[in-house]
C-alpha cells in the first residue's frame, strides 16, 4: 500500500477519484444508519475541492482504496471522513490511514464523529483509543456518535 497526501483542488482527475471513493464509502455508511442524508453523500467536486483540511490517501497500485480528511491546530485534530472503497474493506486500511494521523498528532487531543449504528467505525475507533464523548442527532432522525482521544500523559 502507498500513502500519499495530494490536494484534490489540485487535481481534478484525482478530485473525481476522491468523489467516487467517498460516494460509495458513505453510501454503505447510509445503509448501515438507515438514512442517505449524510454530509459527505451531499457533497460534490466543488464542495470537495473547497474543503482546505489536511489529506492522506491509501493506493493499491494505481487504485485509490482509502482516504481520510482532517482539520488541525495547535490544540485539537479533527477527523472529518475516514473511507474506504468497498471492494478493499477488511484489509486494515482504515486502521493504517488512522494510525497515521495519529501519529502526526503529536500529543494534541483527536475528535472525529461517526454514525451511531456505524458499529464497524464505532469499533475502529476505540481500538485506537478512542472513547465516546456523547451521541447527538443531527440533522432529526440522524444520530452521530462523537469520540475523543485524548492525548498520552508525556
Amino acid at each position: 500500500m502507498i500513502f500519499s497526501s495530494p490536494d484534490p483542488a489540485c487535481d481534478p482527475s484525482f478530485a473525481g477519484a476522491l468523489l467516487r471513493l467517498q460516494r460509495t464509502a458513505y453510501a454503505m455508511e447510509a445503509e448501515l444508519i438507515g438514512d442517505d442524508r449524510i454530509p459527505p453523500l451531499q457533497q460534490d467536486e466543488v464542495d470537495l475541492t473547497a474543503w482546505r483540511g489536511r489529506w492522506l490517501t491509501a493506493w493499491d497500485g494505481v487504485d485509490l482504496v482509502g482516504a481520510i480528511a482532517w482539520w488541525e491546530s495547535d490544540e485539537q485534530v479533527e477527523i472529518e471522513k475516514v473511507m474506504v472503497s468497498p471492494s478493499a474493506m477488511r484489509r486494515g486500511i482504515a486502521s493504517a490511514l488512522l494510525g497515521q494521523v495519529l501519529d502526526r498528532s503529536r500529543g494534541r487531543e483527536v475528535v472525529v464523529a461517526t454514525g451511531r449504528a456505524n458499529t464497524p467505525a464505532v469499533s475502529l475507533y476505540a481500538k485506537h483509543g478512542f472513547r465516546a464523548d456523547g451521541d447527538e442527532e443531527v440533522p432529526p432522525g440522524i444520530w452521530i456518535t462523537r469520540l475523543r482521544r485524548f492525548p498520552a500523559p508525556w
